[in-house]
């Protein structure tokens, strides 16, 4: 098992090359199945996640090539309709798949997808909106079993308890893409990786309206054609080194990037105390005096985003002040906590929401990565903290971030991966 060490101390200085978003990609490389055709999918970023679904595209029949390292073929000229659980269980994400197959074949078999550290996340808004477009499903042994004489449009809610469903909204507008008649998705997520796979669709010969607002709205079609698309970049890969180059006190830009996706991290970023320069496909950041601890709370977008939420707890632990963060989308989202503590933060929790009192400084030592965001969260705080920090289980980081030991050393962070057999 790969572990990451960091020596930290060392101001970041440089641009960051951005990969395409991972929570675009997966669905988009799902909706491929919508289609006989091949299609082509530019800036696809090499993440242990983006393997996971291409090797599920696989086992379902389609013909998968990479034409270069972040270009990939896909030609689903048949399709199986049983996504297993030894394939399904090591990404949530592979949930898409029901969207397209229930569309294209009117039935499927998907095992259900297991929760993980940051809390449970039910599927069924998911079931819920298929089910009003006219396909029957029950889960059994295990498995989301799917039946359908045909989709027929309808209206249907994506409102849950803690807000609208990305994946949920993902799933409804593949699924109306091929049913009969309108669709009107409301209360839809609002995400810019949801606009970015009605884009995809859209390219494929579908009538996608509406998309990145609350309502959006499907004319279903007899069938999709192929269609080459590039992925757009990833926000939370960007905030994240925007992050980094904030809590090294260093000047870190991210290029390519589309600023209007990182408005609530720019925002809380400002207000803390650096200097933000937006151009057209690139944010830069740099110090502009003293800094201080600013509250924040999670949310839907445009809110601030809970896969920045670790990142820039890392930063408020090594603020001026305290910070009061209140987790609104993921109430379970805090097992990063416990291992900025062994480093010296002063954290405490209350519900739903902690309190970050400021420090001088954080002191090196071995953790444990929990999650995605969580990993991202311990590189940084050992980015700034002082003598060494290794980060174990460090595969959690590589579902999201390409490259990123070498990404930072480029930017001239002091941080090696030790791979282990």
């Amino acid at each position: 098992m790969d572990r990451i060490v960091i020596e930290g101390g060392v101001p970041l200085r440089g641009e960051a090359k951005i990969s395409g978003s991972k929570n675009s990609v997966l669905p988009i490389l799902a909706a491929t199945l919508l289609t006989e055709d091949p299609c082509v999918i530019r800036r696809v970023p090499d993440l242990s996640d983006v393997r996971f679904m291409l090797q599920l595209l696989q086992h379902l029949g389609a013909e998968v090539e990479r034409l270069d390292p972040h270009t990939v073929r896909v030609r689903a000229r048949s399709v199986a309709d049983t996504a297993p659980y030894d394939l399904v269980r090591k990404m949530r994400a592979s949930v898409c798949l029901l969207g397209p197959l229930v569309g294209r074949l009117r039935r499927c078999r998907v095992s259900v997808p297991g929760g993980c550290v940051i809390g449970p996340r039910p599927i069924d808004l998911h079931l819920k909106g298929l089910n009003a477009l006219g396909a029957h499903l029950e889960i059994k042994e295990g498995y989301v079993v799917a039946e359908s004489r045909g989709l027929e449009g309808a209206s249907v809610s994506m409102s849950g308890r803690h807000g609208s469903t990305v994946l949920g909204t993902d799933n409804v507008m593949m699924a109306a893409t091929l049913a009969r008649g309108r669709t009107v998705i409301e209360h839809a997520a609002g995400e810019p990786e949801v606009a970015d796979l009605a884009a995809f669709l859209n390219a494929m010969g579908a009538r996608v309206s509406g998309a990145g607002a609350s309502t959006i709205v499907v004319d279903g079609s007899e069938r999709l054609h192929g269609a080459e698309f590039e992925v757009v970049a990833d926000r939370i890969e960007a905030a994240t080194f925007l992050a980094a180059g904030a809590i090294t006190g260093g000047e870190v830009a991210v290029h390519p990037v589309v600023p209007a996706h990182l408005l609530p991290v720019i925002a809380l970023l400002r207000d803390s105390g650096f200097d933000l320069t937006e151009e057209r496909d690139r944010v830069a950041l740099r110090p502009r005096g003293p800094i201080a601890a600013r509250d924040f709370a999670t949310g839907p977008f445009p809110a601030f985003p809970t896969d920045a939420q670790a990142q820039m707890m890392a930063l408020m632990c090594v603020t001026p002040g305290t910070s009061v963060i209140t987790e609104r989308v993921f109430p379970d989202r805090f097992m990063h906590v416990a291992e900025l503590q062994r480093m010296g933060a002063r954290i405490e929790m209350e519900g739903t929401t902690a309190v970050v009192q400021g420090v001088e400084h954080l002191s090196g030592a071995p953790v444990m990565a929990s999650d995605l965001r969580a990993s991202a969260a311990l590189v940084l705080a050992g980015l700034v903290a002082r003598g060494a920090t290794e980060i174990r289980r460090v595969y959690h980081i590589d579902r999201g971030y390409e490259q990123i030991d070498e990404k930072l050393r480029g930017l001239g962070a002091r941080i090696q991966r030790i791979r282990e057999d």
